[in-house]
């Protein structure tokens, strides 16, 4: 591993861990040319995923376009950015289990909506109404309405 500091191509393993339950290993070196200390990360080769649209159009899976989406919805919200990294994780670990790499976005956006249910009641509604694209206010009351009956059950 070249050194980025003096771009020496002679360096040691300090210490490595698994990051991201173990689908990267962190590693840090030491180049025995400056004794400087860096760290790199080794992940298997990322195999493409792609996200069906409901008009059939093939996209590549965004791991940041998810997170952004995510992070909006919970804008102003007590919800812990390790929470939204799990849930895109899990979606990722969806794909991953998929035998052809592909979903189709009703699919992921209902993991995605199931998951934020059960985290945060706001950011559910805010994510559902850009998500199902909410028609009208009525659209988006019922929604509201169903909200409010499944947590009187629980």
């Amino acid at each position: 591993m070249r050194c980025p500091y003096c771009a020496v191509n002679d360096d040691r393993v300090v210490d490595s861990r698994d990051v991201r339950g173990g689908e990267t290993v962190r590693r840090r070196r030491e180049c025995l040319n400056c004794n400087r200390r860096f760290t790199s990360y080794e992940q298997i080769e990322n195999i493409a995923y792609r996200v069906i649209k409901s008009d059939g159009r093939r996209q590549d899976f965004d791991r940041q376009k998810l997170l952004g989406g995510l992070l909006k919805a919970c804008e102003k919200r007590p919800v812990a950015l390790p929470a939204l990294e799990d849930i895109v994780d899990q979606a990722e670990a969806l794909l991953h289990r998929k035998e052809d790499r592909e979903i189709a976005t009703t699919e992921l956006g209902n993991f995605v909506i199931d998951s934020l249910r059960t985290l945060d009641q706001v950011a559910y509604v805010r994510f559902a109404s850009v998500y199902r694209q909410f028609e009208d206010v009525a659209a988006f009351m019922d929604e509201l309405r169903a909200l409010l009956r499944a947590s009187r059950k629980d």
